[in-house]
């Protein structure tokens, strides 16, 4: 838990930069349920997540994804915002920060009530058909999958990020994959999977906040993948001011003016407080 010299630091960091840029990362989301993708030293837990190009090219990596979609998706979708979600729109509300950057893709900042938010790396709750680009709400997917493997549906995993899951690789023998309704094509969770490239209209836009920013904070992020880590090198490259709220090793530890390590849960509702819900 940050101490109140830390929490005085960060509240004078919020007040002393009008446009603050917050960038966040899975340790926001980890107080909702849902595990994280690293350890404190930043250092990647598991096996490796399904890359973009194999998805789209191999049958059974899509059999894969799905099967172990199905059965982790119950535990994403009751998940909630937490405390630090909640605290990040109220800081939003009253002007202390200008907008918000999350590489999540959960969807809690939304519904935590952030406005002036970008989700870099999609969002899970859409699913997109690859072939004719209908899209579709995931909840209504995970409805067929289960119609479609009623066995795999009674399935006990253990929960990974963003609604993944552990399932043994017998399950995925007979597994039938969803289809688009429309055109019978390929469906894909409309995120951005590790080794593919954010769309550049959405990167664009990201880098237009960065640039109109005068202060970047770093909220539950390792900064391990260098689409979160660029904010914090534009910001160092224009004299731009970082802060982080991270347990652990961060990719931007040289770069920081302030660091604080504790979880966003336990502080930033500590920080509304501290700021008042209205910038002076």
């Amino acid at each position: 838990m940050a101490n109140i010299e830390q929490l005085g630091s960060l509240a004078e960091f919020l007040q002393r930069h009008a446009r603050v840029l917050v960038l966040s990362g899975a340790g926001m989301s980890t107080a909702s349920g849902i595990p994280d993708y690293r350890d404190k030293d930043g250092v990647r837990r598991g096996r490796l997540p399904i890359q973009g190009p194999e998805f789209l090219r191999d049958d059974a990596i899509r059999r894969r994804y799905w099967a172990r979609s199905m059965v982790g998706w119950a535990m994403l979708a009751r998940a909630a915002p937490n405390a630090g979600h909640l605290a990040l729109a109220q800081l939003e509300a009253g002007g202390w920060i200008s907008s918000l950057i999350t590489q999540n893709v959960d969807g809690l900042h939304q519904r935590a009530g952030s406005q002036r938010l970008i989700e870099l790396h999609g969002n899970i709750h859409g699913v997109v058909c690859l072939d004719c680009r209908s899209g579709f709400a995931r909840a209504e997917v995970q409805g067929w999958l289960t119609q479609a493997n009623p066995e795999l549906a009674q399935a006990l995993a253990s929960p990974l990020p963003d609604g993944d899951a552990q399932i043994e690789p017998d399950a995925l023998q007979e597994f039938q994959l969803p289809v688009c309704p429309h055109c019978g094509g390929r469906l894909k969770p409309d995120v951005v999977f590790f080794g593919d490239n954010v769309p550049a209209e959405r990167t664009a836009s990201a880098l237009d906040w960065m640039a109109g920013a005068d202060a970047l904070l770093v909220v539950g992020s390792s900064l391990m993948v260098f689409s979160g880590f660029r904010f914090c090198k534009l910001a160092a490259e224009t004299g731009k001011p970082i802060a982080a709220l991270n347990i652990g090793k961060t990719r931007a530890d040289d770069l920081l003016e302030l660091k604080v390590e504790a979880t966003a849960e336990q502080v930033l509702p500590s920080l509304v407080s501290a700021c008042g819900l209205r910038r002076a």
